[in-house]
């Protein structure tokens, strides 16, 4: 019972050493190993290291995660005007060398924003006593926030710690001379609402008067181009309504020659069967004349012409009239055929 007894002593003895002896370092933290009070080495990697039991050697452990330092507090400045401001900002910074934090502001985090804030309020008052309160508000805020981190990364170099990001949450007028500013302000934005309203004004008349001479120039236009269209078809209807008539007029000369040289055609026919028709008489006359004096010939008993043969030198009257009845004959029936024709 005795040595089961001393072996549970022992072994509680050796895993109170082995816990004593072994320590776990997160990657998120340092570990600084401390042998009374001195410190004897940093570790920067996570992983189970061993050590001499507590009252030889501690082991202490610093955060190395980026750390936020923002005060409650807003901080006064006064610009290059002279004027007050309100400046609300944060930084943003971490544990560089763990060994010169701890030398510096040992193991306290108050001690370290302390620190940081006191380096803050100083850079940050430096630089905008050096601006007016358009370049903090607008134009130089940017190259504001750059030097401010440069001063205060030299400075914090010191004791361990980097300047990871310097930023202005807010910029403002301090209450007493707000109202003031925004007083002016206002005045000023008063005078140049009323030199823009002016400026607006005088070019909206400009541009009426520019419009009214556009419109009269293209009414002009317009009433020049339907004069000229309004002509040209007028002059059109004109030459058409002329070339119509002369059309006109062509066909009723062409009807009334036609008609004429019809007329004149039916009077030819006429005249022509009237002439025909004397002749006709004429002929038949002559005929029957020539046949009473054949009659009277055969009646003294001479012989008719037609049956003897006369000599060269014989009736030529006789001959000439048988003859000239022989030939109109052939000229009345040529003008008929030609009249039927």
């Amino acid at each position: 019972m005795n040595r089961v007894l001393a072996l549970i002593i022992t072994l509680g003895v050796l895993i109170v050493l082995a816990f004593s002896c072994l320590f776990v370092v997160d990657q998120r933290q340092y570990a600084v190993v401390f042998a009374l009070g001195e410190i004897k080495r940093v570790i920067n990697e996570p992983g189970l290291y061993m050590k001499l039991p507590s009252p030889l050697q501690d082991v202490r452990y610093f955060d190395k995660r980026t750390l936020t330092y923002d005060s409650d507090e807003i901080d006064r400045f006064i610009t290059a005007e002279k004027i007050n401001i309100q400046v609300d900002s944060f930084v943003k910074w971490r544990i560089a060398d763990p060994r010169q934090f701890f030398v510096s502001v040992g193991h306290s985090p108050l001690a370290a924003d302390d620190r940081i804030g006191r380096q803050l309020r100083s850079a940050l008052n430096n630089e905008i006593a050096r601006l007016s309160v358009a370049d903090v508000i607008s134009s130089a805020r940017e190259t504001l926030v750059k030097q401010v981190m440069k001063v205060m990364s030299v400075e914090l170099e010191k004791i361990g710690v980097t300047i990871v990001d310097v930023r202005l949450k807010r910029v403002d007028f301090a209450p007493e001379v707000a109202e003031r500013v925004y007083e002016r302000m206002r005045s000023e934005r008063t005078r140049v609402a009323n030199e823009r309203r002016a400026k607006g004004a005088a070019e909206g008349e400009r541009i009426r008067a520019d419009a009214d001479r556009q419109r009269r120039h293209v009414e002009s236009n317009r009433y020049r181009r339907s004069n000229r269209i309004r002509l040209g078809r007028i002059a059109d209807k004109a030459q058409r309504d002329n070339q119509r008539n002369r059309e006109k007029a062509r066909q009723e000369t062409r009807r009334a020659a036609a008609d004429f040289r019809r007329q004149a055609v039916g009077d030819v026919k006429r005249g022509a069967a009237d002439i025909l028709a004397v002749a006709d008489h004429a002929v038949f006359l002559r005929q029957q004349r020539f046949g009473k004096n054949r009659r009277h010939a055969q009646n003294r008993g001479k012989p008719h012409p037609k049956h003897c043969t006369r000599p060269a030198g014989g009736n030529r009257r006789g001959h000439a009239r048988d003859v000239a009845g022989t030939d109109l004959g052939g000229y009345r029936h040529c003008q008929r055929l030609k009249l039927r024709q």
